[in-house]
């Protein structure tokens, strides 16, 4: 049985960076927290706690602490309110998601309403963005819908070029492989539309965190495997998947 791993399929540029500067924050600052988990990805937030860094839900008295924003960044009030307390903060958001706020602010001081794929009320000129890690052609289709309801629209596409480049690869490769494992955490937004795809175009997709899911089954009668990984992925939990299935090939 042939396994055939997509060339982007794991960590993108933001996440990398994201966890290099979260690594590096902890080696040398102390009392690192940071509010909510810095990617979706259960394997890597353990990581990111041995680190030593805290997860918390509330900020409280900064004094002393550091607080690390994680990739998917924060609101203006979060940062403002972090300061006020005492914080020093550490920004690890992704530069794609810095500049869909970047975007967002300048248009919103232009008197444009934001939409972000949401309502349509009575809007006469509106700036649309989208969540960086949207499936494209879905976006292409409610931008249609928009600017056949409101005439002066202005779309910054915000999709990061990582996930252009995944979307792009899985539209091909559940057509040339009789199954396809798709590997990422179940709070992964990027995965979960990298396994929409891939179901309406082959059936036996699967969608999977860790080896302990797989199941023998799935690889019946099967000669090609394709798989992929989410953003927030990390490379031994692919690795680990590739060595589980080709035992089965292996056994078989």
């Amino acid at each position: 049985m042939r396994i055939n791993l997509a060339k982007s399929a794991g960590f993108c540029f933001g996440v990398k960076r994201a966890l290099k500067i979260a690594v590096n924050t902890a080696k040398t600052e102390k009392n690192v927290c940071m509010l909510g988990d810095i990617v979706h990805n259960e394997e890597v937030v353990k990581l990111i706690t041995k680190s030593g860094i805290q997860k918390i839900t509330l900020l409280s008295c900064g004094k002393s602490k550091t607080l690390l924003i994680r990739a998917h960044g924060a609101c203006r009030k979060t940062f403002a309110k972090a300061k006020k307390l005492g914080y020093r903060i550490v920004d690890a958001t992704c530069p794609m998601v810095k500049e869909i706020h970047k975007i967002v602010m300048e248009k919103e001081k232009l008197g444009f309403q934001i939409i972000i794929l949401n309502s349509l009320h009575k809007i006469k000129k509106a700036c649309v963005v989208a969540q960086s890690t949207q499936n494209f052609d879905k976006v292409k289709k409610v931008l249609k819908i928009i600017k056949a309801k409101i005439k002066n629209v202005k779309f910054f596409n915000t999709i990061c070029r990582p996930t252009i480049i995944k979307q792009e690869e899985i539209k091909k490769m559940p057509l040339g492989n009789d199954v396809m494992i798709i590997i990422g955490s179940k709070n992964s937004a990027n995965s979960k539309r990298l396994y929409e795809i891939s179901r309406n175009l082959n059936k036996n997709s699967y969608w999977i965190g860790s080896e302990n899911e797989i199941k023998k089954e799935w690889f019946n009668n099967a000669k090609s495997v394709g798989i992929t990984a989410g953003a927030s992925t990390p490379e031994p939990a692919i690795q680990a998947i590739i060595n589980h299935i080709r035992n089965y090939s292996s056994k078989d």
